[in-house]
C-alpha cells in the first residue's frame, strides 16, 4: 500500500513540485492550499505523513500543527521554512514537529526526510497500537456506583505520589485499580513492577525485593537486581503485601522512609525514586493488633486507602463484564462470536462469585470452548451459576457437603470436600498460613493457591 503525504502550502508551485517528487517515488500526494483545508483532509484522508508550510496566510502553520498534533499525537509533521523563519521552524520542533526543510527544497533531501518520517510515524503507531492493546487487556470495565466511587478515588490519587493501600478480596481486581492509578500518574512512561508477596518463598522474598550480590547466600550464583531497584522512578506494586514476614516489613518500611535499598550481601545502599501501592485482602488492622504486621509500616502504607467492592456488591457490572470477557476471549482462544441469552445473563447475574472478577472471567472462558451453540443459554452454565447457590454464598465448609448431598461428580465431590478440610484447618490454626501449612503437611505456596482455587478468605468462611 503507497504511503499518503499531505502537503499544506498555500503556494501552487510548491505543491506542484513536491506531487512530482513524491509520486514519482511512489508516494500517495494529497495537497491543501490553506489550513484549514489541510486540518479537513488530515482528518479525512488519514495520512501517514504532513509537509507544511510555517508561513501561510490567515492559519499560520504552527496553529495548523498545534492542531493536527491534537487529533493525532503519532502522525508525524515536518515543516517548510522559507527565508527568516528558521528560527520559527525551530520552535515548531519544539512543539511537536520532527523535522523541517528550508526552501529552495531539495529533491534528495526531501526524499530522506519523507523516508525518515515515514518510518518513524510507522514505529509510533505500532507502539501506540501495543499500547492500546495493553491497557485494553487491563481495562477496567462497569458503570456501577460502587465501581465509581473507586474510580473517582484513582481520579484523586493518581496525580500525587502517595501510597496507596488498596483493600478487598481475593480476585476484585486491585491489580488493575494499581494499573489504573500508575497509568493515570505523572511516572506512566516508567516501569510498573508487580511484586506477589504470597507467591514467594520467604526465604527469597528479601532477595527479590531489594537483591543480592554474587555469593552472598547459597545458590546466589549471579548479582541480582531487585525489584525496587528495576521500579526506579516508575510504581513497585506490593500484592498480598499482609503476607510479609516482620523482617521483611522492616526493610520494606525503611525503603519508603529514606527512599533507598541494599542489596543482600552488601554495605553499600543505593537511592531509589519509586511509588508503592501495596493491596491486601486481609484486615491489617487485626494483623497488626496481633503483633504480625508492623504498626508503623501500617501507617506509611495506609494513607490513601481504597477499598475495592467485591463482584456481589456490583452486580449490575455482570452483564458488561461477561460481554468484555466473551469478546476479549473469543479473541485469545480464536472462537466465534458468542452471545448470552436473557436467561444465562440473569443468572450470572444473581450468583454471588465467591471468588469475584476472576471467577466470572473463567466462567466465561469455560462455557465459550464447551458451549455447542451460538447462543449461550441457561443449561451452559456450570451447575452452580444456574440459580442454585445464588444467594447461598460459598460452598459450605461444614463437612455436610462433603458428606456428598449437593456434589453431582466425583470431582466436586473431592472439591468440596478439600475445601472444607482447608478452612476447618485454617480455623483451628487462627487462620495463620505457615502455621496451616505446616500443620497439613504442604508448602506454604500451595496453601496459597489452593486457597485462591476454591475463594477461601477469613472474612466469609472465618
Amino acid at each position: 500500500m503507497k504511503s499518503r503525504v499531505l502537503v499544506i502550502d498555500d503556494e501552487a508551485a510548491i505543491r506542484d513540485s513536491l506531487r512530482t517528487i513524491l509520486e514519482y517515488e511512489g508516494y500517495e500526494f494529497v495537497g491543501a492550499s490553506s489550513g484549514p483545508e489541510g486540518l479537513s483532509l488530515a482528518g479525512a484522508d488519514r495520512p501517514d505523513a504532513v509537509l507544511l508550510d510555517i508561513k501561510m496566510p490567515g492559519m499560520d502553520g504552527l496553529e495548523v500543527l498545534r492542531r493536527i498534533l491534537a487529533l493525532d499525537a503519532t502522525l508525524p509533521v515536518v515543516m517548510i521554512s522559507g527565508h527568516g523563519t528558521t528560527s520559527t521552524a525551530v520552535e515548531s520542533i519544539k512543539l511537536g514537529a520532527v523535522d523541517f526543510l528550508e526552501k529552495p527544497l531539495s529533491v534528495d533531501r526531501v526524499l530522506v526526510t519523507v523516508g525518515n518520517v515515514l518510518r518513524q510515524g510507522a514505529l509510533g503507531r505500532e507502539n501506540r497500537d501495543l499500547r492500546l492493546a495493553m491497557e485494553s487487556r487491563y481495562e477496567i470495565v462497569g458503570e456501577s456506583p460502587a465501581l465509581r466511587t473507586v474510580l473517582e478515588a484513582v481520579k484523586r490519587a493518581a496525580p500525587t505520589g502517595a501510597t496507596v493501600l488498596l483493600r478487598g478480596e481475593s480476585g476484585v481486581g486491585k491489580e488493575l485499580v494499581a494499573r489504573a492509578i500508575h497509568r493515570n500518574s505523572p511516572r506512566a512512561g516508567q516501569r510498573f513492577v508487580q511484586v506477589n508477596c504470597a507467591a514467594i518463598p520467604e526465604e527469597l522474598i528479601e532477595s527479590e525485593l531489594f537483591g543480592h550480590e554474587k555469593g552472598s547466600f547459597t545458590g546466589a550464583t549471579e548479582r541480582q537486581v531487585g525489584k525496587f531497584e528495576l521500579a526506579d522512578r516508575g510504581t513497585i506494586f506490593l500484592d498480598e503485601v499482609g503476607d510479609m514476614s516482620p523482617k521483611t516489613q522492616a526493610k520494606v518500611l525503611r525503603v519508603l522512609q529514606e527512599q533507598e535499598v541494599e542489596r543482600l550481601g552488601s554495605a553499600r545502599t543505593t537511592k531509589v525514586d519509586v511509588r508503592v501501592i501495596a493491596a491486601t485482602n486481609k484486615n491489617l488492622e487485626e494483623s497488626r493488633d496481633r503483633g504480625e504486621f508492623r504498626e508503623d509500616l501500617y501507617f506509611r502504607l495506609n494513607v490513601i486507602p481504597i477499598v475495592v467492592p467485591p463482584l456481589r456488591e456490583r452486580r449490575d457490572d455482570v452483564p458488561l463484564l461477561v460481554q468484555h470477557f466473551a469478546r476479549r476471549l473469543g479473541e485469545e482462544h480464536n472462537i466465534r462470536p458468542r452471545r448470552f441469552d436473557a436467561a444465562a445473563l440473569g443468572a450470572l447475574g444473581r450468583y454471588r462469585w465467591p471468588g469475584n472478577i476472576r471467577e466470572l472471567r473463567n466462567a466465561v472462558e469455560r462455557v465459550l470452548i464447551m458451549a455447542p451453540g451460538d447462543v449461550i443459554r441457561l443449561e451452559d452454565l456450570p451447575a452452580e451459576m444456574r440459580g442454585g447457590v445464588a444467594e447461598g454464598g460459598v460452598a459450605r465448609a461444614d463437612g455436610a457437603a462433603a458428606a456428598g448431598g449437593g456434589t453431582g461428580t466425583l470431582r466436586e465431590f473431592k472439591d468440596t470436600a478439600e475445601r472444607a478440610f482447608l478452612v476447618q484447618k485454617l480455623r483451628e490454626h487462627g487462620w495463620n498460613i505457615s502455621k496451616t501449612a505446616e500443620a497439613i503437611g504442604t508448602p506454604r505456596s500451595n496453601l496459597y493457591k489452593k486457597l485462591e482455587q476454591y475463594a477461601i478468605r477469613q472474612e466469609t468462611d472465618g
